[in-house]
């Protein structure tokens, strides 16, 4: 491991707004302090909570925190020498509406309370083309996240993945989820937001070798059985750059 790494390691441990926890340590059956009291204890306010899973970098974290600061977020990676940049830039600038989680996004559950998100953003996460229960968007995950998703809250997949698109909105259309926004296309939409503003380093490069960037919004329904698709899709044609996986690392 590098000199550089290790040093990030060693300051990460500093940050105040940066909670690492082990899945070994959850798996355990060790409680989670925070859990429950995010907006009471850390926060110090009642707003929204966001959450951005695997969030790589965290810039997508920080600049949805600078463009609405009456929200909460939390960027969640397992890779803490990338959660490094996202955490020092926010604490350089005092922002007081970003935490990052260290840890397993299978555990993810683990974390929140009943109701306590508003809503997850998944930025161009690994399409996970060969195994479907690893996929973000798949019926497992989407079942954990409604343990702490309030009753109407959103998730937001942006991609450039069309196997991951496609796969997604076949899950939602098959169980029936209110979908707000689509597109195959985000960049030529004609969509007027702000947050179009927003860009990851990856999604630039994404854009500048001319991949389209998809977006998907919808609300996942409760109190109901949710149902895995079974249609054949075509497999991403190109290698991606740096993908963000689930995997389980405890150091």
């Amino acid at each position: 491991m590098g000199k550089n790494k290790l040093a990030k390691f060693a300051e990460i441990e500093t940050f105040p707004h940066v909670f690492q926890v082990s899945s070994h340590c959850v798996r355990e059956g060790n409680s989670f302090s925070m859990k429950g009291k995010w907006n009471q204890e850390f926060f110090g306010n009642d707003h929204p909570i966001v959450l951005e899973l695997g969030c790589g970098k965290g810039e997508y974290t920080v600049n949805l925190a600078e463009l609405y600061p009456d929200k909460n977020f939390i960027g969640v990676d397992i890779k803490g020498a990338r959660l490094w940049t996202g955490a020092k830039d926010s604490l350089q600038k005092g922002m007081k509406n970003v935490a990052f989680l260290r840890t397993d996004i299978e555990m993810i559950a683990h974390f929140f309370a009943e109701n306590e998100v508003s809503e997850i953003w998944l930025t161009f996460p690994d399409p996970q083309m060969k195994k479907t229960t690893k996929r973000l968007t798949a019926t497992n995950f989407i079942k954990s996240y409604l343990q702490f998703l309030k009753p109407g809250g959103i998730i937001h997949l942006k991609t450039d993945s069309n196997f991951m698109f496609t796969y997604t909105c076949e899950m939602v259309k098959l169980n029936e989820f209110p979908v707000l926004f689509s597109n195959d296309d985000l960049y030529g939409s004609g969509l007027v937001d702000p947050i179009l503003g927003i860009k990851t380093h990856y999604e630039k490069q994404w854009l500048e070798r001319g991949l389209t960037i998809k977006y998907i919004k919808f609300i996942p329904q409760k109190d109901k059985e949710l149902t895995e698709p079974e249609v054949e899709i075509e497999h991403d044609g190109y290698r991606s750059y740096g993908r963000n996986k689930t995997q389980h690392v405890n150091g």
